[in-house]
């Protein structure tokens, strides 16, 4: 039996990166050797096993063969007869198929080095097309490694998978789930290019086709800009998607979490108003809080104006902004309860109290505003 060290680790050591964690494989073994050595296995039908100390996960070579369709239609062939090489040429990348052994030395069968020195991601073989999730794992490794470029044959891959439908096979939790990942990383908008050029977004986004993939240059360059996936979804789906609905349709086909769709809702809602005109009546702009939810959700409210960071004085965005930080100071609030104290407002007239008080507050504060932006004469 020979144990081995796979995939992302070795790539990552060999770029002197840390990696948060190490896939093994083992050569040369059963699923009864490695139980007998007190390995658990990880589910019925994978080969796949956790250590009984580290809980690291250690992988029979194995090969497999396209089954089915998506990115589980595969039958998985695992024995002791299976060499490392074997195992490594399923692999995606050429960057992605080295080894290490415990003395340090890498097994490189299939010209991964070279790869990485000349920041390449190549195919290993014609059998990446069978893997629908490959193109989205690549979009992701391209905004994490932004120096790296793709072989235009893997290129080429790409889009004969795309325009084989098996990105439609594609789970949505899983295709929110590479996405996101890919937000995370440093250049997202990478990410966002790639999935254009190879036509991905019209099997992957329930939206008009291009829909994302036609933001403007200067939205995907910006996305890179804001330090968070939160905001960045915001930004590429909120401030710059256009239309609710198509929100709404986007967010439901990958299962947003709630409070991503509603922070995607109020960054549209907000880009929306940025482009209002300023000198609207205080119901005008009273609505536009209601709708903002900001007497309720001040923070959330602000947490979507990080995307507007300098907004302009006497602006709609410098209004909602300075709104928002009252409401979540609780300055409306406690104006309100005092307001009401000192009316004596009961019963039926309190809802009429608090509706005068209201557009009293929107006024008072359009006006100071207003006075505070005006040029000095």
């Amino acid at each position: 039996m020979q144990v081995y060290v796979v995939g992302g680790a070795v790539r990552d050591a060999l770029l002197g990166l840390s990696s948060s964690d190490r896939d093994w494989v083992v050569v040369g073994a059963t699923a009864q050797v490695m139980e007998d050595a007190g390995f658990r296995p990880v589910g019925a039908d994978f080969p796949v096993f956790l250590h009984p100390q580290t809980q690291e996960e250690y992988a029979l070579a194995r090969t497999e063969r396209k089954s089915g369709v998506g990115y589980k239609g595969f039958t998985l062939f695992a024995d002791p007869s299976v060499s490392l090489e074997d195992d490594l040429r399923r692999r995606d990348f050429t960057i992605n198929a080295m080894a290490m052994r415990a003395d340090g030395t890498v097994i490189d069968p299939y010209g991964g080095w070279a790869d990485l020195q000349a920041k390449v991601f190549r195919h290993v073989s014609p059998a990446f097309a069978e893997d629908p999730l490959r193109v989205l794992r690549l979009a992701r490794f391209l905004a994490r490694f932004h120096a790296f470029e793709v072989a235009p044959p893997t290129q080429a891959l790409c889009r004969s998978l795309v325009a084989s439908g098996e990105l439609a096979h594609l789970t949505a939790e899983r295709v929110f789930q590479e996405l996101n990942r890919g937000m995370a990383q440093a250049h997202p908008s990478r990410m966002c290019e790639f999935l254009s050029s190879v036509g991905a977004w019209a099997s992957l986004a329930p939206v008009p086709p291009g829909a994302l993939a036609a933001t403007e240059a200067a939205v995907l360059n910006r996305l890179d800009h804001w330090p968070a996936p939160d905001l960045r979804w915001a930004w590429a789906v909120g401030a710059s998607l256009g239309q609710e609905a198509e929100l709404a349709a986007l967010a439901k086909a990958w299962v947003f979490p709630a409070d991503l769709t509603d922070l995607c809702r109020v960054a549209l809602q907000v880009q929306q108003v940025s482009e209002s005109a300023a000198s609207q009546t205080a119901a005008d702009w009273g609505a536009v809080l209601a709708r903002l939810d900001v007497l309720r959700k001040p923070q959330r409210l602000l947490r979507a104006l990080e995307l507007w960071p300098s907004p302009v004085a006497g602006s709609a965005i410098h209004f909602v902004h300075e709104a928002a930080i009252r409401h979540e100071r609780g300055e409306y609030r406690d104006a309100l309860r005092q307001h009401l104290a000192t009316c004596g407002a009961a019963g039926a007239m309190v809802a009429s109290a608090v509706e005068a008080f209201r557009l009293n507050w929107v006024q008072s504060l359009l006006v100071e505003l207003h006075t505070a932006s005006a040029p000095d004469r």
